[in-house]
């Protein structure tokens, strides 16, 4: 046999064709579309959680403040200032530290926070006002 009565190979070139790619591209795609709403959600109630432990965090530190000085504080600064709180957390569904509600103490009681609430407008994904924790 002579290697003229062989049919000529050429090498194939590399790469994938548009075909592979699409199906690629395809799969690719319905994956995303099941995992983002997931992660999305996911993201909110770690927010939530985060929301639920400041406000946790900061009404611990008003009772504290009131069993030591005898009153409530003026301001939530305040209670970062005399070192309750590092610092006032931000509310993590505004990203804000001033978006915080103090709410006054009852009729007869000095001091200015006796409770505090978010400002965070919208839902939980409970259904609940942020207002209402």
């Amino acid at each position: 046999m002579s290697a003229l009565s062989l049919p000529a190979l050429r090498p194939r070139a590399g790469g994938f064709t548009l075909m592979e790619l699409m199906v690629v591209m395809a799969i690719i795609a319905t994956l995303l579309t099941l995992a983002v709403p997931k992660y999305l959600h996911s993201l909110e109630r770690s927010r939530e959680a985060v929301l639920r432990q400041d406000l946790s965090v900061m009404r611990d530190a008003i009772d504290k403040f009131v069993s030591d000085q005898g009153r409530y504080p003026e301001t939530l600064e305040e209670l970062a200032a005399r070192r309750y709180l590092r610092r006032v957390p931000l509310d993590p569904i505004t990203d804000s530290a001033a978006t915080w509600v103090a709410l006054p103490p009852p009729e007869g009681e000095r001091g200015g926070v006796y409770d505090v609430r978010s400002g965070a407008p919208g839902n939980s994904l409970a259904g609940d006002s942020y207002e209402t924790w």
